[in-house]
């Protein structure tokens, strides 16, 4: 894959790749930027989560689970000397449905950690990675209620 970033001023950049949608990135203004475009360390949190995401809802489709909302969060603390990378993080994958499977809950998390996601794959020899899980049973009344929590703890156990 290529990649490109071309400069349009200050601190802010317009990155561009295959599939042909621009991004824009800019510093906050302490840093010289204008806070006018996301963060590249957020592009590295979101292309990871947005990874998954894409990997554990294909998976539960095609496991016919009857997802209704779905949303993966990301909380990474920082290391507070440079270059201020990330020193782990916290995923919590959020499965809102009707009368979903725990089982398929964490065998697409199983899949995304170890087979499908090249995010994770990498991410992972830079940082320990925790992927939590809440399932919410959809009620049909707008207050989904919690049936399930826990962490995939991978496949030794750990």
């Amino acid at each position: 894959m290529k990649a490109v970033v071309n400069w349009q001023e200050g601190m802010k950049f317009i990155g561009a790749a295959p599939s042909g949608f621009p991004i824009q990135m800019d510093a906050e203004a302490s840093l010289g930027g204008n806070d006018s475009g996301i963060r590249p360390m957020e592009l590295i949190a979101l292309g990871l989560i947005g990874c998954q995401a894409m990997d554990v809802i294909s998976i539960l489709q095609k496991k016919r689970e009857q997802v209704t909302k779905f949303e993966v969060r990301f909380d990474g603390p920082r290391s507070p000397e440079y270059p201020k990378v990330f020193t782990r993080a916290a995923i919590t994958f959020v499965v809102t449905g009707r009368n979903l499977s725990e089982e398929a809950v964490l065998r697409s998390l199983e899949l995304t950690a170890t087979k499908y996601c090249p995010a994770h794959a990498m991410l992972e020899q830079a940082m320990p990675m925790d992927l939590l899980y809440e399932i919410y049973e959809d009620e049909g009344n707008g207050n989904p209620r919690l049936t399930v929590q826990g962490i995939w703890q991978g496949l030794t156990g750990a």
